[in-house]
């Protein structure tokens, strides 16, 4: 299961309505996860490294990111992390 990191356009971003998704914040933490369906999220702050089977992904600002259903990761919020997001 691969996490998708991609760059979106502010006019992308627009037309997900992804500015109307709630927002979600962390402090600088590590954490275990299990994604019991899939997410996608906009970081608008911070920076993090996810840690999977597959190896590790470092996400940051600006940052578009689909994490698959069924993902176990750990999370490592190296910097103080706020992300809008939608489950499903």
């Amino acid at each position: 299961m691969e996490i998708k990191i991609e760059k979106l356009s502010e006019s992308e971003i627009t037309d997900r309505g992804i500015k109307s998704w709630p927002i979600w914040t962390k402090e600088v933490s590590e954490f275990d996860w299990y994604y019991d369906s899939q997410e996608q999220c906009l970081f608008l702050e911070g920076k993090v490294l996810v840690k999977t089977e597959q190896g590790n992904f470092e996400i940051n600002k600006g940052d578009f990111v689909t994490f698959p259903q069924g993902l176990e990761c750990t999370w490592k919020v190296l910097e103080p992390v706020k992300k809008h997001y939608k489950f499903g």
